[in-house]
């Protein structure tokens, strides 16, 4: 299979690109960088999402799949520039999609949306059909690119799948909630300040579970329409047991403190109602958590070593 990448240098489309070479895939990925991320496997392309003209490129490779893996990952950033996160995000997917469109080409086209659409669910399991209630400018944009992906299926024939993602982690990480707890400990540091209370909780996937998904998926889903999943564990973790966890593997003579205060944007409780996307995918398992958090840590420590 032939998988175009945009956002080839962030976490989600790095990590997705080496997986699906690893897996025999030929891919291709497109970054504003003049420079493919290190390892990077297979072509690259410098261009900006958000404003390049992508159909040539579309066109010339043909692609099977195309993971829109370019644009904002942080809430609080959103919140900080909400300009700046919509045109990276809405905009950034818009002109994909009009790539597409106007390339002739046929792919699937995977956007990693969020759960951030939920904003604080009115009960758990949250499954696809609760409303969209976000509460976050990075959630109302997913929200917007969300109406985006069943545009372009419903007003142009694209085949869209839109993955509500809950809480990644990964080696290639270097942000949010799993890094920021990993940093603590593996620094100076006396103790492991948690933001919130440590009774916030989570639904917690590692990234290759989702790279895994996202190529299982691709034959599974219909084409000419807009699919739209919940792609997690379907496990609710509480952030106290994340951080005793970690502290455990990283430096277990920390102690861990709660400031107590809220983010701004950021939900109290998630867990992912994961039926649907069982129902098309049901020999997908996601790995153990504590076995892939392990793991991941073992990595973070070797390149910070």
């Amino acid at each position: 299979m032939k998988i175009l990448v945009t956002g080839s240098r962030g976490f989600v489309g790095a990590s997705f690109g080496v997986f699906a070479s690893a897996a025999g895939h030929e891919v291709l990925g497109i970054s504003r960088s003049s420079q493919p991320e290190p390892g990077w496997p297979g072509r690259h392309v410098q261009g900006d999402a958000a404003q390049a003209d992508l159909a040539p490129i579309i066109r010339d490779f043909a692609p099977d799949l195309l993971l829109q893996a370019a644009g904002s990952a942080s809430v609080g950033a959103s919140i900080a520039d909400p300009v700046g996160d919509f045109r990276a995000t809405a905009i950034t997917l818009t002109n994909v999609l009009d790539g597409v469109r106007r390339s002739g080409r046929k792919p699937l086209v995977v956007f990693p949306s969020s759960a951030a659409v939920y904003g604080n669910p009115a009960s758990l399991p949250v499954a696809e059909d609760a409303p969209c209630a976000p509460i976050s400018p990075y959630g109302f944009h997913k929200t917007a690119c969300e109406i985006f992906a069943r545009e372009y299926a419903h007003c142009f024939g694209l085949s869209t799948v839109v993955c509500r993602i809950f809480s990644l982690f990964g080696s290639r990480q270097r942000r949010l909630l799993a890094w920021e707890i990993f940093a603590q400990l593996a620094g100076k540091s006396p103790a492991l300040e948690l933001q919130g209370t440590g009774t916030e909780t989570r639904d917690f996937l590692h990234m290759d579970d989702l790279s895994r998904a996202i190529l299982t998926l691709t034959p599974a889903v219909p084409r000419g329409q807009c699919t739209i999943l919940n792609v997690a564990s379907g496990r609710e973790t509480p952030i106290m047991e994340l951080a005793e966890t970690m502290r455990a593997i990283v430096a277990p003579e920390k102690k861990i403190t709660c400031r107590g205060i809220a983010r701004p944007g950021d939900p109290h409780r998630w867990c992912a109602d994961v039926r649907l996307l069982r129902s098309l995918i049901p020999d997908w398992q996601p790995q153990d958590f504590s076995a892939a958090l392990g793991e991941t840590i073992v990595q973070w420590k070797s390149l910070a070593a």
